[in-house]
């Protein structure tokens, strides 16, 4: 990732990787003596815990059976969901350990499941054998992003809330980059004027990256790729956190029709 420039209001730590580990984001297991094992469909439950649908037949399984826990680490990445270069924004690692969610409690993770993830599997989860719900307990988390590195402790971890737009950030994202390039180019031409320029006069391409209730990440990237221009990603922030679509709305509406106009 680039260089990033702009004033920094921002989540903490620990809502940031509760953010990260909601269940949008890829994660993979890593378990001790155990292939990597890519995650079908993981979410969190209100604490935080992930719950993290598997093959039956896969080797992260098949190691539990017999076992009452295991140690293990849900490695997270989070990817912008706009077409860029780099799109990697953050990584996470949740360290602790996997049990196998019993009978009686498959039913309430498959709905938990189903409303970030509608997979005709969950349908009858309580009942298939094919498929595994494990949860990991967490002993640990460290997270990587725009913002630095951390690690939290669980409790610090459990006490945060993931950021609100988490589960609709793709599709605003996407919204933004098809609809509204021109105000965003002239957003970031507002706010950084003459440092804007590349050598020749070249002004950047603006893509959204990243949303959240404090500001959104652009992406500027010039198209000759010349060493004085450099990507670099530029963090806008709102003039007060949102946490609901209708202000959001609002701030949008005060940021970009000034620039359309």
């Amino acid at each position: 990732m680039g260089r990033r420039v702009g004033s920094m209001g921002r989540p903490g730590a620990a809502e940031r990787a509760r953010t990260l580990a909601y269940g949008v984001a890829d994660g993979v297991l890593a378990v001790p003596g155990v292939p990597y094992a890519p995650v079908t469909a993981h979410v969190t439950d209100e604490n935080g815990r992930p719950l993290l649908l598997i093959p039956t037949s896969s080797p992260v399984a098949a190691a539990l059976q017999g076992e009452p826990d295991l140690p293990a680490t849900l490695r997270i990445s989070d990817v912008a969901p706009v077409a860029l270069a780099d799109r990697v924004r953050g990584r996470a690692w949740l360290h602790g350990w996997l049990t196998e969610v019993p009978a009686e409690g498959r039913r309430d993770a498959a709905l938990r499941l189903s409303r970030l993830h509608p997979r005709p599997e969950l349908l009858d989860l309580a009942d298939d054998t094919e498929w595994t719900v494990l949860a990991l307990e967490i002993a640990e988390v460290e997270i990587d992003d725009p913002w630095g590195t951390a690690t939290l402790e669980p409790e610090e971890y459990e006490a945060a809330a993931p950021d609100p737009f988490v589960a609709i950030e793709a599709g605003i994202l996407e919204h933004l980059d098809v609809a509204h390039r021109p105000e965003l180019a002239a957003l970031v031409g507002d706010r950084l004027g003459d440092r804007l320029g590349a050598p020749g006069g070249q002004a950047p391409v603006i893509r959204p990256l990243a949303l959240d209730s404090y500001g959104m990440w652009l992406r500027c990237t010039y198209v000759n790729g010349s060493a004085a221009g450099e990507p670099f990603d530029l963090r806008v922030v709102f003039p007060e956190p949102v946490r609901d679509l209708h202000t959001l709305r609002c701030v949008y509406r005060r940021m970009l029709a000034p620039q359309a106009s």
